[in-house]
């Protein structure tokens, strides 16, 4: 039988209580003045690791990893995207649908953390703000991206149909507007998270603003001219069983673009593996990230 020994257990639990203690919360400004929240807590000495949410989540979504012993020597800086979350909620739908102000937002998190060679995780639509960034920016500043389940184009051969979700999702009624959160987020899953989990994540939901709502749907994602001069590695992970983002045709659309990509697809997992699978999710996130040392 495996057995801890007693002190190596307690020396983990003090460092853990210590990195806990060590989380901060700060704000990063936009280049169009939109504020960003921003949290940190593991390692502030270790390599740095971005988590970029999608569709009406917040930092919450990570809490999997936050709260992982395999994840603690790295420094874990989480962000909510502009309308989301806690950072603010501009008016309009132009203040979403230009894919280069939610890299900008990227850049403006970079900076405010002082980041050296980060390596990027984003998730559904996190996956476009990284193709936003590298089209935007290049892949110099970074060490790696992880696209998990990722948006690569807003094609419909890539992306799930789901016109009556969508179309709701921007309803002015709340009643509707509600159900299709609910609906759509019942979607981000093989296999639901605990009950209190997935209650705050429908408030967190709530929470995201109805005009990104509207603009996202129609967001630029330059995904061509981002991943393909990409030279940093990057990863996809994907869930076999995601009902909204298209598996097999995204990462065969990504690996055309740009045959340096690796991908692992998790067969007992939907949208997001990192909640349904998530110790095997951060094992082979641990893993992509010792490599690129």
């Amino acid at each position: 039988m495996f057995t801890i020994h007693p002190f190596r257990l307690l020396a983990a639990l003090l460092l853990l209580v210590t990195l806990h203690a060590q989380a901060r919360d700060y704000i990063a400004t936009a280049p169009d003045g939109v504020t960003l929240a921003v949290q940190e807590s593991g390692n502030p000495d270790g390599v740095p690791v971005i988590f970029i949410h999608g569709l009406l989540g917040s930092r919450l979504n990570w809490s999997e990893q936050l709260a992982s012993p395999q994840l603690q020597g790295y420094r874990l800086i989480t962000y909510d995207l502009r309308g989301h979350g806690l950072s603010a909620k501009p008016a309009g739908t132009r203040a979403y649908s230009d894919g280069r102000r939610w890299a900008d937002d990227l850049r403006a998190v970079m900076q405010a953390a002082q980041v050296h060679k980060p390596v990027l995780v984003g998730w559904s639509l996190g996956g476009a703000v990284i193709s936003n960034y590298l089209a935007a920016y290049g892949d110099q500043d970074l060490a790696g991206a992880v696209y998990v389940d990722g948006v690569i184009e807003l094609a419909p051969e890539q992306i799930t149909a789901h016109p009556d979700i969508y179309r709701d999702l921007i309803s002015s009624d709340l009643r509707t507007h509600l159900d299709a959160i609910n609906a759509f987020l019942r979607l981000c899953f093989q296999t639901p998270p605990p009950a209190p989990v997935l209650e705050r994540l429908l408030a967190n939901a709530a929470m995201a603003s109805w005009d990104m709502q509207r603009g996202v749907q129609s967001m630029t994602v330059p995904a061509a001219e981002g991943l393909r001069a990409a030279r940093v590695p990057l990863l996809l992970l994907y869930g076999e069983q995601d009902a909204l983002v298209r598996t097999g045709p995204a990462i065969a659309r990504a690996v055309a673009l740009n045959p340096r990509i690796q991908s692992k697809r998790y067969a007992r997992s939907g949208h997001a593996p990192f909640l349904e699978e998530p110790q095997r999710f951060n094992r082979d996130l641990a893993a992509f990230i010792a490599q690129l040392r």
